[in-house]
């Protein structure tokens, strides 16, 4: 074990915390059962590449809306192994500032002859079924950060529409279910003008549909990059400001005026484009073309153009601000799921990540292959050691 400096717990923002209390795990990726009971301290989950460390998080992100820090289809989650529609299952009890929650989720067992089986997630709250996924939300804000994301400025800026997406959640819990519908009523459209059906009375309904939840997620994600660039103006230590912006036509519309306005724009854009978008899929315009632009403040630089380190940073500095919002606002913050991120940053860095978890009061959930990486938490932090899919306290 190396050393390190350690790192006093701050008082917390607000109590109590949003945490995993426990969480069992049925045929998810390589475990065939497992049992973990966390506290509500930060958790290190310690152990070898390949040791099943990741799919712990992955399965703590499925108690959330979507599709997990992977975005896997439900079959690429099953247990290579198991019987054929076997199913699979994450369930966990979750201390919440209104008290005890518990969640199930998982793949529901099918015979492999009904498609709509093989791709449908169900989800239980406090033992009754949801309507949705979407619900969660109402319980669970989560943030997440993998090496993944490393290339988050790099890449397209569907990316960036995820990662927005989730911090916005937190805040808005029906921005999850405004999403969806817009989505749904996108591929819709695409559907029936790829097929040739310029139907006025469905693709009216459709674009209508896509005006008013269009313009709705446009506004909830405008207002929160709003919050969270003046809370990342005021962030302090070694993590750089970022300067967000959302970019694009609707956000351009909500600039200019009301969202009335906004909305009639959209619904006006999808008629008029209805040739071109039979032709080229999808639709031209929409909050599904929206892009989050990120720059690094001290450098007054586009995140693309910074160097990786810089990027990682002003990626953890983006996290913290929403996690200290959401503390404020519902009462916890987020649960964080860092995927090997502790360990590429120096030491300043990561006795400020560490800092800032325990002042918050956060239930984060980190992985490392170095147990030295997390020496300067010291009793703050519980550590399990994950060795071959087996689970033991370290």
């Amino acid at each position: 074990m190396s050393g390190g400096t350690p790192v006093s717990a701050a008082t917390p923002v607000l109590a109590p915390a949003l945490a995993v209390r426990r969480m069992t795990l049925t045929r998810f990726r390589g475990y065939d059962s497992a049992r973990l009971e966390p506290d509500r301290r930060p958790v290190a989950l310690i152990g070898p590449n390949g040791a099943g460390k990741t799919n712990l998080l992955e399965a703590v992100s499925f108690l959330a809306p979507g599709r997990g820090i992977r975005g896997a289809r439900l079959a690429e989650v099953e247990r290579l192994g198991s019987a054929p529609g076997a199913g699979w299952a994450v369930a966990a009890t979750l201390d919440t500032p209104l008290g005890p929650v518990e969640i199930g989720t998982g793949r529901e067992p099918h015979d492999g002859n009904r498609t709509s089986d093989r791709d449908r997630r169900l989800v239980r709250i406090d033992g009754h079924p949801a309507k949705g996924q979407t619900a969660l939300a109402d319980h669970v804000a989560m943030v997440w950060l993998t090496p993944q994301m490393d290339r988050l400025f790099l890449e397209g800026s569907s990316g960036r529409r995820r990662f927005l997406d989730r911090l916005v959640f937190g805040f808005d819990p029906a921005h999850a279910g405004r999403l969806s519908r817009y989505e749904h009523a996108l591929r819709e459209r695409a559907r029936l003008l790829r097929d040739g059906r310029f139907d006025e009375g469905w693709l009216g309904a459709l674009e209508d549909q896509m005006a008013t939840t269009g313009i709705a997620v446009a506004a909830a994600r405008r207002e929160v990059v709003q919050r969270l660039r003046a809370a990342c103006a005021r962030s302090v230590g070694p993590f750089p400001g970022a300067d967000l912006a959302v970019a694009g036509t609707v956000e351009r519309w909500l600039d200019e005026g009301p969202a009335l306005a906004a909305e009639d724009a959209l619904r006006e854009c999808l008629r008029a484009g209805r040739r071109a978008d039979s032709d080229g899929g999808g639709a031209t315009v929409g909050p599904h073309k929206s892009d989050l632009a990120v720059r690094h403040a001290p450098k007054d630089m586009p995140a693309a153009l910074c160097s990786t380190g810089e990027q990682k940073a002003l990626l953890i500095a983006i996290v913290l601000a929403n996690a200290r919002l959401l503390a404020a606002e519902r009462g916890a913050a987020p649960i964080l799921l860092l995927d090997e991120v502790a360990a590429h940053l120096d030491p300043e860095r990561r006795a400020a990540l560490f800092g800032e978890i325990l002042a918050l009061g956060a239930q984060a959930w980190m992985t490392g292959t170095d147990e030295g990486v997390f020496d300067p938490l010291g009793q703050d932090a519980q550590r399990f050691r994950i060795e071959d899919a087996h689970i033991r306290p370290g």
